[in-house]
Parts: C-alpha cells; sequence; structure tokens
C-alpha cells in the first residue's frame, strides 16, 4: 500500500551540499518545513548497501527514526558502460575521503582513456521514511557521455564530463536553473511527487 506524505516538515537526510540545493529546490513549491539532518547533528550512516536505493532507503530510515519525523534521503552515482557500470555506487568513494571530485574525474578519465564508448548514465535513487518504518522509494536515470576532457566549472560532483544526450553543454557548463530540469535527481523526483506529495495546487 503506498503511503501518502500529509505532513508539514520533514527531514533531508543529505550531508551533500549540491545534492541537498537540488532537492531543497525541487521541495520549494511544495510548502513543506525542510528540516537538514546535518543541522539537526544526525550522523551520515555507513552507505553498506549494494543497490542505490538500499543506500537511500537506509540514510532516509536512519534520519526518520532518529528524528521522529518522515525523512528523504538520496543516493545517486554515475555509472559508466566500458567500465562495467563503475564507478556506480562507489561514485563518491572515488574521490576519497577529501571528497576531491577532480580527482575521481581524472581517474575516469585515465580508465577510459582513448575508449570509443564513452556512454554514461547518471542515476538517482530517492527514499522517502517513516518512523513507523514505512518507506517509498524510486528511481531515475538520465543517459549521457563522458566527454574526453572537463568542461565547465558549474555544479558539482562529475558534472563538468557529463554530457547529456540531446544537449551541447555539460552540466558543468549548465546553470543551476538550465540544469535542473534535465538531472536525474528532477526525474526521480518527479516519480516520487506523484506517489507521496500533493500536487503543488494541493490536489491529489
Amino acid at each position: 500500500m503506498k503511503c501518502r506524505f500529509e505532513g508539514e516538515e520533514l527531514v533531508l537526510a543529505s550531508h551533500n551540499r549540491g545534492k541537498a540545493k537540488e532537492l531543497l529546490d525541487l521541495l520549494q513549491p511544495l510548502g513543506i518545513r525542510v528540516l537538514l539532518a546535518a543541522d539537526l547533528g544526525l550522523p551520515e550512516p555507513e552507505e553498506g548497501a549494494d543497490t542505490y536505493i538500499g543506500n537511500a532507503s537506509l540514510k532516509a530510515q536512519h534520519a526518520a527514526l532518529a528524528s521522529g519525523k518522515p525523512a528523504l534521503a538520496d543516493d545517486s552515482g554515475l555509472a559508466i558502460a566500458a567500465l562495467g557500470g563503475a564507478p556506480g555506487i562507489y561514485s563518491a568513494r572515488w574521490a576519497g575521503p577529501e571528497k576531491d571530485f577532480n580527482k575521481a574525474m581524472d581517474r575516469v578519465l585515465q580508465e577510459l582513456g582513448s575508449s570509443q564508448d564513452r556512454n554514461a548514465e547518471f542515476v538517482c535513487a530517492l527514499s522517502l521514511a517513516w518512523p513507523d518504518g514505512h518507506t517509498e522509494n524510486v528511481e531515475a536515470r538520465v543517459k549521457g557521455t563522458i566527454l574526453r576532457e572537463k568542461r565547465g566549472s558549474k555544479g558539482f560532483g562529475y558534472d563538468p564530463i557529463f554530457l547529456p544526450h540531446q544537449e551541447s553543454r555539460s552540466f558543468g557548463e549548465m546553470t543551476w536553473e538550465e540544469k535542473l530540469p534535465l538531472t536525474h535527481r528532477y526525474a526521480a523526483f518527479e516519480k516520487l511527487k506523484k506517489i507521496v506529495f500533493r500536487d503543488i495546487d494541493g490536489t491529489d
């Protein structure tokens, strides 16, 4: 049975500034008061699952139980065909403990080398969890190609090397407003909104 969100506030269980900003922008039109896990002093749990949805659900449930409020969490990554889907769920780990995504992008470009297969996709799983243990999960993907060099300094993560299909600019070359509707996070949120959130105009 699907569960609808009927409250007035939720916890956003993300400690990643870029992800948090995108999700805050997506939630803002719904008029929901959003509390950040970092501001509540909630630690980020270890991501021990082997799927995006597994990790997102783990983070959401952890925040929901700790706060006593519904919690929304994201797990996302870059899956590259020629690398067997890597870095995938380990996308953040490729950036190391210092979260240096320039280093992570350099590794991607080095491992791809001169490969002609540059196909890739950004994947996003969103999980909304309630303190009683119920969760609603969705996943979305945005296809594109890996460039041969970084382009642009906007966005975050792997954005400067990802060229979405049907576009001439990398995510790193787009403004925030241009990029957001094209992202995997936007696509996943649209799925979740249809399941658990009331429409922006207040109708079911």
